[in-house]
């Protein structure tokens, strides 16, 4: 009989990983065990790190600084695609840290959040396909670490995590990425839009299980998750509403039409469509 290991214990091991092979591999093998049933939860103390392993590219550095993704250049063609990748590749890191971080949780939150590295995994694949196709690699332009910043922010509280992180900055996604599909197929470049579709699709039921989550955290807290939501956006985080919304891919990936009407009228009272 296989030797079964603690699901909190590997996804750690997949968050700290430095080597860019090694933590895709890790990803997709944590979904596999887990189908195979060699993976178990039980609470287990971890020195839980608030930094992720990542490689020594790209740099890091303020949002003012990245490089200008224009598509008239292969450069600013693969500055785009190496942008997406940069976040499909904090994405792994997310959930392999919501699948170690949070404990005491049930069996299927686990199932989702290792599911979702695997996902992510994949998408980082494939965006490094379309990368060396163009004769770069992951980590030849700048990248910033919002995505990250916000799960350091958001450690120690479930609640917010599951609100900001998978509902707010994973949701942007699905905000933008019909536009960029549109881009790249305007200069021929169908394969990357393609690549996007697939992500799109996948990124809507990402967003659906942190909602998910969200609203089984708020229920264990006595919260109303609508009403919550929308205060923790409107007084702590309203920096981080952006428009426009897809509200066709948020509505499926579990928003209510009341948030979204919210959400529209923070960004109509303080100009943030971009």
């Amino acid at each position: 009989m296989p030797t079964t290991r603690n699901a909190h214990q590997a996804a750690h091991t997949c968050l700290l990983s430095t080597d860019i092979a090694d933590k895709v591999a890790l990803a997709q093998q944590l979904w596999r065990d887990w189908q195979a049933g060699q993976l178990t939860v039980y609470d287990l103390p971890l020195a839980l790190s608030r930094q992720a392993g990542r490689p020594d590219r790209p740099a890091l550095v303020a949002p003012n600084q990245l490089v200008r993704r224009r598509l008239r250049s292969s450069t600013g063609q693969a500055a785009l695609i190496h942008a997406v990748a940069h976040i499909e590749f904090n994405a792994i890191n997310l959930a392999c840290d919501a699948a170690s971080r949070f404990q005491g949780l049930p069996a299927a939150y686990y199932a989702d959040w290792i599911r979702v590295a695997a996902e992510e995994a994949k998408h980082f694949s494939l965006l490094q396909a379309r990368l060396d196709a163009l004769g770069y690699t992951y980590g030849d332009f700048p990248a910033h670490n919002g995505l990250w910043e916000l799960a350091q922010q958001t450690a120690d509280d479930f609640v917010q995590r599951m609100a900001l992180v998978p509902r707010v900055m994973e949701a942007r996604g699905l905000d933008v990425t019909p536009g960029m599909m549109a881009r790249f197929r305007q200069i021929g470049d169908t394969a990357t839009a393609e690549v996007l579709a697939v992500i799109l699709q996948d990124e809507i039921g990402h967003v659906a299980i942190g909602t998910r989550w969200f609203q089984y955290a708020c229920a264990q807290r006595g919260l109303d998750p609508e009403t919550h939501y929308l205060e923790l956006l409107s007084t702590r985080f309203r920096h981080l509403v952006r428009g426009p919304l897809h509200t066709e891919a948020r509505l499926a990936a579990g928003f209510s039409p009341h948030e979204i009407t919210r959400l529209n009228q923070l960004c109509a009272a303080d100009n943030c469509h971009e």
